[in-house]
């Protein structure tokens, strides 16, 4: 298993990234996070089962509903809803997972290490991550 900081250099360094609680409401987390890696350049994917449209990208209900399957996932979600999308994006091929502080479960955690992802689950945020790249 990679140490702290090497699983946040892969995880920034993916190819592609989703984010799943990204919002349409610029004041919450998943909306700041999502923006913040597409300012960054980076090709990301919002999920979210109600919107439509984020920031102008197409949002995404499932991750198997994506034009591909990202490297790399932050989630922004209840811990409840954070399990199903762990087990998703085990079941994908997803290999990087960052949950962000609030999202993260401890059967998901349990489930995504089992599986061999690379799993932040440590209350760091991406957005410091990001910051300080």
């Amino acid at each position: 298993m990679l140490d702290a900081d090497r699983r946040i250099d892969a995880f920034l360094n993916a190819s592609s990234f989703a984010v799943a609680g990204a919002s349409s409401r610029r004041h919450k987390y998943g909306n700041i996070i999502f923006r913040a890696l597409q300012d960054s350049g980076r090709i990301v994917y919002p999920l979210n089962p109600i919107e439509n449209d984020i920031e102008g990208a197409k949002a995404y209900r499932h991750l198997a509903d994506l034009p591909e399957v990202p490297i790399a996932l932050s989630i922004v979600t209840p811990p409840s809803v954070t399990r199903d999308i762990v087990n998703e994006a085990i079941q994908l091929g997803v290999r990087h997972l960052w949950m962000q502080p609030g999202a993260e479960d401890p059967i998901a955690c349990e489930c995504a290490r089992d599986a061999g992802l690379s799993l932040i689950a440590d209350q760091s945020c991406l957005l410091v991550a990001l910051a300080i790249a």
